[in-house]
């Protein structure tokens, strides 16, 4: 398949590729706390090898498993990573495909047609829904050949914003099915950001939605969709057709506001068309989807995927990360306007046959015991989430792999999340990648080789993982720096859409020769990977630099606290003080005397110079529905930049700011 590596006269990798292996080979124990693994998987360690010394054939052979209308060429893959040799590029040749295809009409071939694709949990307990592959296939070729009848074309963008209702997965599906190329956005963006992406992809058309509950709120997605338009035509993008899905739980048509002419009913058009749809073939590198991302400069970088790399990439990465059985019931609860979502909800899952949980709510709502309601009722054994302090009831026996995803995964937060949620049997995937990637690094394969809690491990097959100095040296061994990789691999984004310029300097020349992803990383003596977080959250005190991740690492490992968070804020005589979010465990007391005992456990963990100058007590951390913790938020609570907190519509609980603005008085 498509590999994007560098070789030597000799076909091999160049460098000391395997060096950060050599100790899995010779370990004798296993860390305290990984659970019990009887042997390293030597299996896995020669598919990496080869992944690495052959990456072309490692490729071709997991490609193979999957129908192309059309075989690569000789010549796999052409990519040049490094801007001292010029323009950056990535590029699988000749390979013709269709990512709906495999995902759907393979499986039916493959004489699944009757297993549940999705099964879908409503926000309200008791409202539910479930596809087979058969009934999936057929709602997503209704929605294409509409969209073929308005004029949808291969190579057209699509802006999709919904909630999490099977709808949305059948709408990618749908897009990818005909050649469009998706666009989903979150369905918790105000109408500015979605204007914003509509401006720059300029679709052909808006999927929507015209409600949603979220938790006991109602939010009115259709008149969002509105204000965007009508903003988006002041900036010359007119759009012709907005098709809005009637969702009966949250509002009814009659009470929806209307723009005749633009606005068409979805379940008055849809269910007319053929549950049949030719696909549309592409090739490997012709656009799959676009995903805007936040940058450092304010504008969203639209993130742009191909096909046939990610479609290998995405089935490959689940299928081993996950240990994933055709047996499985497998829940991710990311939505799908995160690239989580895209990956690991909809298309990774599917292309492997996997049966997925769909859920609309909130795992609060209407209590915060939902997950395990949801794991029991549909015997969940693969568990995907950002782990927190749920209420821990119900049996949860159908668990069988737990993964981590959004934030590093603090020790103390792993053996919560292994000991008590996983009953001590439960191996964790704690996975570290980026919307750029498309799919996982580093991470964990259950059973491979002993975990350590809170590191990531080793990288995924075909990743080549360095760490560099400032001046963009490789360090070895035991070390600190930043994270880079060498190469690329499957699902490596191609660019920057309309931008490509903004794609090099970002993401290719403050290291040349090396994909900078922009986190900070420590590899330890046995070769494990720690990552500590954004390289600008990395805090300057009096000249220490202070990753904020080991910092929160020693808060939390405080009895007491269940979760943190750490910003820099500007110090008159430090230059940089340590600003600490503390989320304390359930029914604990805020008090001056846990504070001082919190500030306490960093001094005696890291050293007083770490010591934060404000506990800044918070009920709950501001997140995206991925897990992200905003930490652009908390910064301006923390400098009480109160003017300029931008927009808090992304957040899977907006009312959390509200909640530390208000709490703001109280820190101490």
């Amino acid at each position: 398949m498509e590999d994007v590596s560098i070789y030597n006269s000799n076909g091999k990798r160049n460098g000391r590729t395997l060096d950060h292996l050599r100790h899995v080979e010779s370990m004798a124990t296993m860390p305290s706390g990984a659970g019990k693994i009887p042997r390293l998987n030597a299996v896995i360690l020669e598919m990496y090898r080869r992944s690495i010394e052959d990456p072309a054939g490692f490729w071709s052979d997991i490609a193979s498993e999957f129908y192309w209308k059309q075989k690569w060429g000789q010549e796999v893959y052409s990519e040049n990573t490094d801007v001292r040799n010029g323009t950056i590029s990535i590029e699988f040749k000749g390979g013709i495909t269709n990512i709906c295809c495999n995902c759907l009409d393979r499986n039916l071939e493959s004489g699944i047609s009757d297993k549940f694709a999705l099964y879908w949990e409503g926000n309200e307990p008791g409202v539910d829904g479930s596809l087979t592959y058969r009934q999936l296939l057929e709602r997503v070729c209704q929605l294409a050949n509409y969209m073929k009848d308005i004029a949808v074309r291969k190579g057209d963008a699509v802006v999709i914003y919904l909630p999490m209702l099977m709808e949305l997965p059948i709408a990618m599906l749908a897009c990818a099915r005909i050649g469009a190329v998706h666009s989903v956005v979150f369905a918790g963006f105000s109408a500015e950001s979605l204007a914003q992406r509509i401006v720059d992809c300029k679709p052909k058309v808006v999927l929507t939605c015209n409600a949603v509950m979220r938790g006991s709120k109602i939010i009115y997605l259709r008149d969002i969709v509105d204000k965007a338009l009508t903003e988006s035509t002041g900036n010359g993008i007119s759009i012709d057709t907005c098709l809005v899905f009637e969702n009966q739980l949250a509002m009814k048509r009659e009470a929806t506001k209307w723009h005749e002419g633009r606005d068409v009913w979805w379940q008055d058009v849809v269910p007319k068309y053929p549950t049949t749809c030719s696909v549309e073939w592409v090739d490997a590198e012709d656009p799959l989807f676009l995903l805007y991302t936040s940058g450092s400069t304010g504008k969203p970088k639209g993130v742009l995927h191909t096909t046939g790399g990610y479609m290998i990439w995405t089935a490959t990465t689940f299928k081993y990360a996950f240990d994933y059985k055709p047996s499985d019931i497998y829940w991710c609860t990311a939505d799908c306007g995160w690239i989580t979502g895209h990956s690991y909800v909809s298309y990774g899952p599917l292309l492997n046959g996997a049966t997925v949980v769909v859920f609309e709510g909130a795992p609060n709502y209407p209590d915060s015991g939902r997950c395990w309601d949801i794991v029991d009722k549909y015997n969940v054994t693969i568990f995907y989430t950002a782990p927190t302090l749920y209420v821990t009831r119900y049996s949860r026996k159908s668990l069988r792999v737990l993964g981590s995803v959004g934030e590093p995964i603090n020790p103390s937060a792993w053996r919560w999340y292994y000991n008590v949620v996983g009953d001590s049997r439960c191996p964790i995937s704690d996975t570290w990648w980026q919307t750029e990637t498309g799919g996982f690094m580093i991470t964990p394969l259950p059973g491979a080789w002993p975990q350590k809690p809170g590191s990531a491990t080793f990288p995924f097959f075909g990743v080549q993982p360095v760490i560099v100095d400032e001046k963009g040296t490789e360090i070895e061994g035991q070390c600190s720096g930043y994270l880079c990789v060498k190469g690329s691999w499957p699902g490596a984004f191609r660019t920057l859409y309309g931008d490509h310029e903004r794609y090099e300097t970002t993401y290719f020349k403050p290291f040349p020769g090396y994909y900078f992803t922009g986190d900070g990383c420590s590899r330890d003596k046995d070769g494990y990977h720690w990552l500590t977080g954004r390289v600008d959250d990395v805090i300057n005190v009096s000249g220490h630099r202070i990753g904020t991740a080991e910092v929160e690492s020693a808060l939390v490992s405080h009895p007491q606290c269940a979760e943190a968070a750490v910003v820099g804020v500007e110090h008159e005589i430090k230059g940089q003080g340590i600003y600490a979010f503390v989320t304390l465990v359930e029914g604990v007391p805020y008090s001056e005397e846990l504070r001082k005992s919190l500030v306490n456990a960093v001094r005696n963990q890291i050293g007083a110079f770490a010591a934060p100058d404000t506990i800044h007590w918070a009920p709950a951390l501001p997140k995206t529905r991925s897990g992200k913790i905003m930490r652009r938020i908390l910064r301006k609570i923390a400098s009480r930049q109160l003017d300029e907190l931008g927009d808090t519509s992304t957040l899977a609980e907006p009312a959390v700011v509200d909640q530390l603005i208000a709490l703001g008085n109280s820190k101490i």
